[in-house]
């Protein structure tokens, strides 16, 4: 079953590369409406979905690699993210900081509004980061340690701390968020180590950013994919933030010079280059844990 569930994961993620936009798939609009239509509720109920689907397959390798394959593509948010990103890049290299703000605002709740070209810039490569960790990295290393419930769990409550930021049962919704976090955060932040010289970047920079300047962050998980990639691309991130629900004086991580829109173009190839490697250690895990079980 650890072959099935290896051979789904990468099929999802070759799906994600191929189809491109998942904005335009319909079961991927269809899932990443549920938190925000209908809530917690609909979300636990699409994880329990994913629970029994998963135990129907045992002893049935085609179906649960199926199964696994259909749903690694319908969470995973490789490719968008990617398109988005390089979006984002063309746009604050032309100084057309309008579509850039509406395109942060698809893929970060902060206020986007009067934000100027460093300030994008900065934003940018933040989001870019935690979006790699939260849309790439954790389906893939839940997927590979709980199969379908795994994908679907990790997503739903990435997409539910989104969505209920600043409204009333956020703070359960962000304490389910960070325990479901802890390993894949920190997953993608030595990721992006190994990946800092793919992309002309430091890997000493990553690492040094990464245990330096995430101790003095408030969350247990925030800042430190963002800290790896500041110190990849030899950049400053964090500081003051915009959120509608308040403003936040977040710690400064990373050294270096202000991110322009060539820092995130990089930011883009990075996170592929994490996303790849997240698939190959994603596979690994789940041969790996499939004879732990046996």
């Amino acid at each position: 079953m650890s072959a099935a569930r290896a051979i789904g994961l990468v099929l999802g993620v070759a799906a994600d590369g191929a189809l491109g936009d998942p904005r335009r798939r319909l079961p991927v609009t269809a899932f990443r409406g549920l938190p925000h239509r209908s809530g917690v509720l609909a979300a636990a109920a699409a994880v329990a979905a994913g629970a029994l689907l998963e135990r129907a397959s045992r002893g049935r390798p085609l179906l649960q690699a199926s199964a696994t394959a259909v749903t690694t593509w319908a969470v995973l948010g490789a490719a968008g993210l990617a398109q988005q990103g390089t979006e984002l890049a063309r746009d604050l290299e032309e100084c057309r900081f309008e579509p850039a703000r509406a395109t942060l605002s698809e893929l970060d709740p902060r206020v986007a509004d009067g934000l100027g070209a460093i300030a994008l810039s900065r934003a940018s490569v933040e989001t870019l980061a935690e979006n790699t960790s939260d849309a790439v990295v954790a389906p893939l290393v839940w997927g590979a340690l709980a199969g379908v419930p795994g994908l679907l769990g990790a997503r739903a409550v990435s997409l539910l701390r989104r969505s209920r930021a600043g409204r009333r049962g956020h703070w359960a919704v962000d304490r389910a968020d960070e325990l479901v976090h802890l390993l894949p955060t920190r997953v993608a932040a030595a990721l992006t180590v190994v990946a800092a010289p793919v992309v002309g970047g430091s890997a000493g920079g990553a690492w040094r950013a990464w245990h330096r300047d995430t101790i003095a962050h408030p969350s247990p998980n925030a800042g430190r994919v963002e800290a790896a990639f500041a110190g990849a691309l030899e950049v400053r991130v964090g500081g003051r933030t915009v959120y509608p629900h308040g403003v936040l004086e977040l710690p400064v991580l990373g050294v270096g010079r202000n991110p322009d829109a060539g820092h995130v173009t990089r930011a883009v190839e990075l996170s592929r280059v994490v996303g790849w490697l997240a698939g190959a250690t994603s596979v690994v895990v789940a041969v790996v844990s499939g004879f732990g079980r046996r």
